[in-house]
């Protein structure tokens, strides 16, 4: 007790204090490596920002080195700063090595810089998205799925071309590049459920879609829970344009709205307004849909 007592007096006490300070300022380098440590503190997070964090403390780490071996004489000084600057060198060429590392094709470069990078979904985990898929091209005239025939087994999302949604022959809305081919079917059912199309999915164009394995997917939800976060926001926003092209393309009076493909989601017209035949399949196809 006495021992730690004697070393705080030394250290508060007893230690000398500062009558004189330096009038000359520290050369041009020491004051460079303190502005290198700002700015390079005022980086983000992700791949680039730890590029961009290391690469000035790099900078900064060496600076000082280098004022410690001309200005300061300093041996301890320069030789901890030498080794902070080997350590940043050495961490921003692994991160950049992982960068460089992740290459796609060019379906996933787009479904990457035009969906993910806005949501702020770093590569690596991008890549694990990617490894979990296919890329399938749909020639024209071909069908994605037919009604009542297609079980629903998977998830894709469209890269290019346009996809014509059809009930009974009847036209329904077009599906265009960066939205979900199946994402009110995938919706509707749970893990455990299965299930088949009501609608017709047909190719106006060649087409070219990127494709997940509905049990190949679930398992990735299990193992990354922001992957899985992140597939609900993007195919909750997809549902959600779907149920407006719906409502604004099947009217079926002043004030009532049905969607075909959101059968939990319809209002019935009201009894007194004429029968179309849409109306006569989804009053048939309801007991299906209410499971």
């Amino acid at each position: 007790m006495e021992r730690n007592s004697s070393l705080w007096k030394n250290l508060i006490d007893e230690h000398p204090i500062c009558s004189t300070w330096k009038e000359e300022a520290e050369g041009a380098i020491y004051h460079l490596a303190s502005i290198l440590f700002v700015v390079g503190f005022m980086g983000g997070s992700g791949f680039f920002g730890l590029l961009y964090v290391f690469s000035l403390l790099g900078l900064g780490f060496l600076c000082s080195a280098v004022w410690a071996w001309v200005d300061v004489c300093a041996a301890d000084i320069f030789s901890w700063n030498f080794v902070l600057f080997v350590i940043c060198f050495m961490q921003f060429v692994h991160i950049a090595y992982q960068v460089r590392s992740i290459t796609f094709s060019r379906e996933f470069q787009l479904l990457y810089s035009s969906l993910f990078q806005p949501l702020g979904t770093s590569l690596p985990v991008f890549r694990t998205i990617a490894l979990s898929s296919e890329v399938v091209t749909l020639e024209k005239e071909h069908c994605y799925a037919m009604q009542g025939k297609t079980s629903i087994d998977k998830l894709s999302l469209l890269v290019s071309g346009r996809i014509r949604v059809t009930v009974d022959g009847e036209f329904l809305h077009y599906i265009f590049p960066f939205q979900f081919l199946d994402s009110p079917e995938w919706d509707s059912l749970r893990p455990t459920e299965e299930g088949i199309f009501q609608v017709t999915l047909t190719a106006e164009t060649d087409c070219r879609y990127v494709s997940w394995r509905r049990k190949k997917l679930y398992l990735l939800f299990a193992q990354h829970r922001y992957i899985s976060r992140l597939f609900s926001v993007l195919i909750g926003s997809d549902i959600a344009d779907k149920l407006y092209a719906l409502n604004d393309r099947v009217y079926t009076g002043k004030t009532y709205h049905y969607d075909i493909r959101l059968p939990n989601f319809y209002q019935m017209s009201s009894p007194k307004l004429p029968k179309s035949p849409l109306t006569e399949h989804f009053r048939n196809s309801r007991p299906y849909c209410d499971k």
